[in-house]
Parts: structure tokens; sequence; C-alpha cells
């Protein structure tokens, strides 16, 4: 489970992902890669920036009444825990790259399948407790929403101005 929730695990999947995303229309290739920056970005900073400085709720591992109860492999990150950025994060991805390239790229769908996996990992480790990981699932839905629309905006405002 630590490995599912290591990044460098998943690089090869990332690659063929980029692969795809830029075959299935290389000039709007750019746009989905900053969207996905995008999504990550607002998914990340509301969880990590914001959320678990300001609600100081102790992760599963770091709190003394599960001392001896679990075992989290020596790896339990950072003290506070709520909510969950790894799945915030990947279901940002999961949401922005369905709503953009969805009708380009077959099953795409099974991204959040992989997003779930990933959150998943997060509570079988003892760093998160479910609550954690949904509330961060549902801050990633709308971090992929919020940046499909703003990307959508963009690229149609830029359309605009250089049509005028």
């Amino acid at each position: 489970m630590y490995q599912f929730s290591q990044t460098v695990t998943w690089i090869p999947f990332y690659a063929v992902l980029i692969y795809f995303i830029y075959k299935a229309d290389p000039k709007i290739s750019w746009w989905v890669f900053g969207g996905i920056a995008l999504s990550i970005l607002i998914a990340d900073q509301t969880t990590s920036g914001f959320m678990k400085p300001f609600f100081e709720r102790l992760r599963p591992c770091h709190d003394e009444r599960w001392e001896g109860i679990m075992h989290n492999y020596e790896r339990c990150g950072g003290l506070y825990g709520f909510v969950s950025s790894h799945a915030a994060n990947t279901f940002a991805v999961a949401t922005f790259l369905n709503l953009k390239v969805g009708k380009r790229i077959k099953h795409l769908k099974w991204l959040f399948l992989w997003a779930a996996i990933i959150s998943y990992t997060r509570i079988y480790l003892g760093v998160h407790y479910p609550v954690d990981v949904l509330i961060g699932a549902f801050i990633g839905f709308l971090a992929g929403l919020i940046s499909w629309f703003l990307i959508v905006f963009i690229k149609r405002e830029i359309l605009k101005s250089l049509l005028k």
C-alpha cells in the first residue's frame, strides 16, 4: 500500500496518460496540461495550504489513541491530516480530464478508480481517517470542475480576442 501511495510508482502511468492526451489532439494538449496543473494547484492549496493548518486535526498515526494499534511503515507525513491532499489532487485530475478530453480518449472514467485506490491507501496506511479522504475527494471534484470552467472560459476569451 505504501508503494501505491508514492508518486514515483505512477510515473509510467503518467507518461502513458501524457502520450494519449497529446495524441488525441496536439493543438489542445497544452490547455489540458495547464488545466491539470491548475486543478492540482487549487486542490492542493485548498487542502494543504488552508484546511490542514486551519483545522489542525492530528493524523491517525500522530494520535496517541491509536498508538500500538496500527502500523504505518514509519511514514506518517505532516502533523495534520484533515483533509487528504492525495485524494483531492487525484480526484481533481480525474474530474478535469473526464470533462476536458473524456470524449476524445476512451476509458478515462477509470481515472476515478485510480483516484479511489490512491485515496484508500491513505486510510490503510493510517495517515488519514475515512472522512479526510471523502472530503478530499469532494474538494478534488470541485477543483477539477472549477479548472475546467476556467480553462474553457480563458481559451474562449483568448480565441475571441485573436479573431477580432
